[in-house]
């Protein structure tokens, strides 16, 4: 592995800073597209099906991507490839800033999460390598930790005011200046290292399969509605899905380097902690979706408007990740943080299910924001900790890996399969007389209590199967913050 000697802890903190001003840049546009949708949707045509494409092209290029990312970062050296991940995702901003169709849109946007998935992958390695004495690296992880949570915050409130003001072009245009002064500072604070001992060879084909796979099951699944769920297209795309699925599982156990070695869900926490970050990323990203379409097509607000009904839950998140949810795992431990995360986000989700049709902020959203905020804070932490608590020091960077990359093809699926649901309700409702608003309201009300169901049962699989450490986790807690 590589590493990089500083002669000052000045030089080193600079160096972080650039570092998380970059995956700034990256969790930004994770949250900034979420009060644009239905800009973009009524300027570039998209149903309400096809729009979630708009999210989904990214986070199934981010989670097909990030083990590759840091593979390749070991393979020709992270300061080039983290480099080349911010000029990528930069260029890939200006190409969706200036998108007039959708399909310019979408292709751009896979090519965002690729650069994306790159760039989260180096960082973390980067500042691992960066500060290797216990107390700095609490410390940096803990600012990293910090701009994450931030950066969704920031994200929801800019994205409204942006598409308020301005348009939705410059919910995307952002990124260039940030990403222009992060790659001129990156080429001054980072310098060059030859990289010391080299994977034997890249699982190219194990990350192409995944992703493949992965891409052609949310794309069946997104247009099973109006193609017929039964018919000749979707049965063979989730068919090819299907085998592209099962020749990575073959890859990976035949592989000398496999990109997800298999052997790792061994562990049963490791395995617990991966089944509920797809079924709590399900539950997340179908609340980010379906409540900003909500609030904006039923109750009528603007985009700032839903950008500022973020906020609670993005700024309670931001301050868990602080430190006080390390804390908590401190006190009671990761499975009863994790369970009682989720229990949170659970009843959140349901608070929305209940939502009316002349839905009142302070009653019947801010709750729902408070509750979700509550859930994600204390459960983010934990889930990480579960994932990597069990495993060998030189493989914590692969369990990271594997669950962030659980998370986002989780939340790519659920988005997918949840999103759809609701448009079949929406129809249903339509055909059988009743007003659009209502219509839609019926759809996310059983989306959202869907995704309560899945934050509940993550939380049950926890308390049931996960296994509490009998020690070090004080001091895998300091670690991480």
């Amino acid at each position: 592995m590589q590493t990089n000697h500083y002669p000052d802890t000045h030089h080193r903190w600079l160096a972080l800073f650039v570092l998380c001003f970059g995956v700034l840049m990256i969790v930004l546009d994770t949250t900034i597209v979420n009060v644009a949708l239905p800009s973009i949707r009524d300027d570039l045509g998209f149903s309400e099906t096809s729009l979630v494409w708009v999210v989904n092209a990214y986070m199934l290029t981010f989670g097909g991507f990030l083990l590759l990312g840091g593979r390749l970062g070991d393979f020709f050296g992270q300061r080039r490839l983290f480099l080349v991940g911010i000029a990528s995702f930069t260029l890939a901003s200006l190409i969706c800033g200036m998108a007039g169709t959708q399909q310019q849109l979408v292709w751009a946007r896979a090519v965002q999460g690729v650069g994306g998935a790159v760039v989260s992958a180096v960082a973390l390695s980067l500042i691992m390598n960066l500060f290797t004495e216990q107390g700095e690296r609490a410390k940096a992880m803990g600012v990293y930790g910090f701009v994450c949570a931030g950066g969704g915050s920031l994200g929801v409130l800019l994205g409204g005011v942006l598409t308020s003001t301005l348009s939705w072009h410059w919910i995307f245009l952002v990124n260039l200046p940030i990403g222009i002064v992060v790659y001129g500072l990156c080429l001054r604070l980072l310098p060059a290292h030859d990289t010391g001992l080299r994977p034997q060879k890249l699982d190219v084909a194990g990350a192409v399969s995944m992703t493949a796979s992965m891409m052609l099951a949310v794309y069946a699944i997104v247009n099973g509605n109006e193609t017929g769920w039964l018919s000749v297209e979707i049965l063979g795309l989730l068919a090819l899905a299907g085998l592209l699925f099962a020749w990575f599982i073959r890859l990976q156990l035949r592989l000398a380097a496999p990109l997800m070695p298999l052997s790792l869900f061994r562990q049963r926490n490791v395995s617990v902690a991966n089944v509920v970050a797809v079924l709590w990323a399900a539950a997340l990203f179908a609340w980010f979706f379906m409540s900003a379409l909500y609030m904006q097509f039923v109750l009528g607000y603007d985009a700032l408007q839903v950008g500022l009904a973020f906020l609670p839950a993005n700024v309670v998140m931001a301050l868990f990740s602080l430190g006080l949810s390390a804390w908590l795992v401190m006190r009671i431990g990761i499975r009863a943080s994790l369970t009682l995360g989720l229990v949170l986000a659970a009843l959140g989700l349901g608070w929305f299910a209940r939502a009316p049709l002349d839905g009142l902020f302070w009653v019947d959203i801010f709750p729902s924001m408070v509750l979700l905020g509550l859930g994600g804070g204390i459960a983010f932490n934990p889930l990480l900790l579960a994932a990597m608590n069990d495993v060998a020091p030189e493989d914590s960077g692969l369990a990271s890996g594997v669950v962030n990359t659980a998370f986002m093809m989780g939340g790519a699926v659920g988005l997918a399969v949840l999103a759809s649901i609701a448009a079949v309700v929406g129809r249903q409702w339509l055909a059988q007389g009743h007003a659009l608003a209502a219509s839609l309201l019926a759809g996310y009300q059983l989306a959202f209590l869907l995704g309560a169901a899945a934050a509940g049962i993550g939380a049950g699989l926890t308390m049931l199967l996960m296994r509490t450490p009998a020690a070090g986790l004080s001091t895998v807690a300091a670690k991480v913050h």
